[in-house]
């Protein structure tokens, strides 16, 4: 479960010269798709595990199975949160415990902190992204946190709690470099940027990330 931390040391100590590309996936995917996607040139996948509906998504271990199967070296989960289920210490947990109950070989669980059903409460919403945490790292999880400078703000404002994780953010300016990064929420670098759309080249939507 530790693959993607090393994904991360290496881009915090060799920058672009070693360089990642990856996606990220929200839909039922194929070994056939992620060979597609490897043949492209991409090394990593975070695929979506939990669902703002408030449940695990079906297709999380078939879609970390095939892109295993397919070759590609690292494979990360990514969980929506559901503010309106409430208990947000269960979330995190309803996860990791079905993941790894299905010997399902993936490294970190990226929180997805973006604009859905949160509350207009800034306050509220820290202690809701506090509760996502505290469970997570009751399982044992290995934690990220998915975000933007637009998005952070307006949800959790001058909060930096989430900070103490590594950052996924998105910026969707079409360019390979953190060259464009600026510090937000606590954060003073990235690890990784969610750069565009990719479209669906390989038979799957998915977004481009470095």
């Amino acid at each position: 479960m530790r693959v993607a931390l090393l994904l991360i040391t290496f881009i915090a100590f060799f920058g672009a010269i070693n360089a990642f590309l990856g996606v990220d996936i929200s839909q039922a995917s194929s070994v056939g798709d992620f060979q597609c996607m490897k043949n492209q040139g991409f090394d990593f996948a975070i695929i979506r595990g939990y669902m703002e509906t408030g449940d695990v998504d079906p297709e999380v271990l078939n879609s970390i199975s095939c892109a295993r199967e397919a070759g590609i070296e690292y494979v990360d989960t990514y969980l929506f949160p559901c503010f309106g289920c409430g208990n947000p210490e269960a979330q995190g947990p309803t996860l990791v415990n079905y993941l790894n109950g299905n010997n399902a070989n993936y490294g970190m669980v990226w929180l997805d902190i973006e604009s859905s059903d949160w509350s207009g409460d800034q306050s509220a919403n820290v202690a809701f992204f506090e509760g996502l945490v505290s469970g997570l790292q009751s399982v044992g999880a290995h934690i990220g946190v998915y975000t933007s400078e637009s998005q952070w703000g307006p949800i959790m404002g001058d909060y930096t709690g989430g900070s103490e994780f590594p950052l996924w953010y998105a910026n969707w300016d079409g360019g390979q470099s953190f060259d464009d990064f600026s510090p937000f929420g606590g954060w003073g670098s990235p690890a990784i940027k969610q750069y565009a759309d990719g479209g669906s080249n390989c038979g799957v939507g998915y977004d481009y990330n470095w």
